[in-house]
């Protein structure tokens, strides 16, 4: 049998994703979560969000006996070779990563380790933290058995997690011994038919990689939300820009769409920590933190497209379509459509929304809106309708119906799904995000006149 026994620790998005991805390469894969509740669930199948293919392929390698889920953390150290850390790194009140679930991890790893150990961080961490789990499993091993420590950083984006596991752009393997190497770059030995490149370097470079990845995806985001404003103040088109400027081989189209800024799970997060810790290396990572400023001032310019849209914000209908924070995920971490509706709500408006898949999760924390079950019962009476998630439905409305529903039809898509002009002739006020907007409504202005 050369197929590796592996551990996940931590079956949330990057932990269940992982797991389930490594038993279809055909390794055995136990995941482990010390929530009773969760692993219960698992058990039967179930997956605790949405995310598009997982469910059919947890199902169909616990069918083939490849993978489990437990509580039982020390046996299933002790049962298995490799151990992939996937545990939670969430930002604290001073935008660091919060380590204490990954140090708990290596703790335990250290305590119940019986044999050779091959610690693999999965999570996203800040540099230097290889190095800080390889000295706490050295200070707390029970038995003096030899261990490795390595990183392998996660590149998948929600909504299409497992079609990024199973055909990565790349295969990050972070690893100070051979040995460590050679077992990581066997577990990825599937993705070799695919002819995945596969980058080996030392734990510290691997780390790196993860954040500077996606601090330049979100730096590019800024950037044409940037562009965005001057195109409204210049009477500009940026949907236009941005498609020239990412037909540029150098640049790429990727990313540079305009909108309401950015959010989720990992961008928010990884610029923060890529801050903080470029501070603790005595060196001020201006760019982040100029990304960081630009994606908070675009939040707020959303909110004032809307209260200018609707005269004033209190005592307003305004209706909302999307609360995750980006489509084909039930996702709400950090979400702008979420943040948009809850300033709203402070700002005394009536507030409906709709999410396809989202709502469940949002009704945990937005208190004060009112869930409708579609897009015509969130325009009903509404002052202001807004796009606040490109979901495909979105795209497909029956425009002539939500215009007859409103009160008064302002929109405002801060997705620019719309065009200008078509929404202008059917009648709407229409405001996108950097579509010469100011221009455009100085010329309807003389029209009237």
């Amino acid at each position: 049998d050369n197929m590796e026994r592996i551990c996940v620790l931590g079956t949330g998005y990057v932990g269940l994703v992982t797991g389930a991805c490594l038993a279809d390469f055909g390794n055995t894969v136990i995941c482990v979560d010390i929530d009773k509740k969760k692993v219960e669930t698992l058990r039967k199948g179930q997956i605790p969000f949405y995310e598009f293919s997982l469910e059919e392929l947890v199902r169909t390698n616990m069918k083939e006996g490849r993978l489990q889920f437990t509580s039982d953390l020390a046996g299933t150290i002790k049962k298995c070779r490799a151990i992939f850390i996937a545990v939670g790194t969430p930002s604290n009140a001073r935008g660091e990563a919060d380590l204490s679930q990954v140090f708990e991890a290596a703790r335990t790893i250290a305590k119940n380790a019986n044999g050779y150990k091959l610690v693999i961080q999965k999570s996203t961490v800040p540099v230097g933290t290889g190095a800080k789990v390889r000295e706490i499993i050295a200070t707390h091993l029970k038995k003096k058995v030899p261990f490795d420590v390595a990183s392998n950083p996660e590149f998948l984006r929600e909504g299409s997690a497992v079609r990024d596991f199973l055909w990565a752009d790349r295969i990050v393997i972070g690893t100070w011994t051979k040995k460590a190497e050679k077992i990581l770059s066997e577990i990825y030995r599937p993705l070799y038919l695919n002819e995945t490149p596969m980058v080996k370097t030392s734990v510290e470079t691997a780390e790196l990689i993860k954040y500077a990845s996606n601090a330049f995806l979100a730096t590019k985001i800024s950037f044409i939300n940037e562009m965005s404003i001057l195109c409204e103040r210049a009477g500009a088109d940026v949907k236009i820009l941005s498609r020239a400027m990412g037909l540029d081989g150098r640049i790429g189209p990727k990313f540079l769409h305009p909108g309401p800024g950015y959010g989720g799970s990992c961008f928010p997060k990884d610029t923060r920590a890529l801050a903080h810790f470029s501070k603790k290396l005595g060196y001020e990572s201006k760019l982040v933190k100029a990304t960081i400023s630009v994606n908070q001032r675009q939040k707020k310019l959303m909110i004032e497209k809307i209260s200018a849209a609707a005269g004033t914000v209190k005592g307003r209908n305004i209706g909302v379509l999307g609360l995750s924070f980006k489509p084909m995920t039930d996702d709400v971490r950090e979400s702008v459509a979420m943040e948009i509706v809850k300033h709203l709500l402070k700002l005394g408006a009536h507030v409906r929304v709709f999410d396809p898949v989202a709502m469940p999760n949002a009704k945990k924390e937005l208190k004060g809106a009112r869930f409708c079950s579609d897009a015509y019962e969130v325009a009903k009476d509404a002052h202001v309708l807004v796009i606040a998630t490109e979901w495909n439905e979105f795209r497909m409305l029956d425009l002539a119906k939500i215009r007859q529903l409103m009160k008064t039809p302002n929109l405002v898509d801060c997705r620019n799904i719309y065009n200008p002009s078509n929404m202008d002739s059917m009648g709407f006020n229409y405001v996108g995000v950097g579509r010469g907007e100011f221009l455009r409504q100085q010329k309807s202005a003389k029209k009237k006149l």
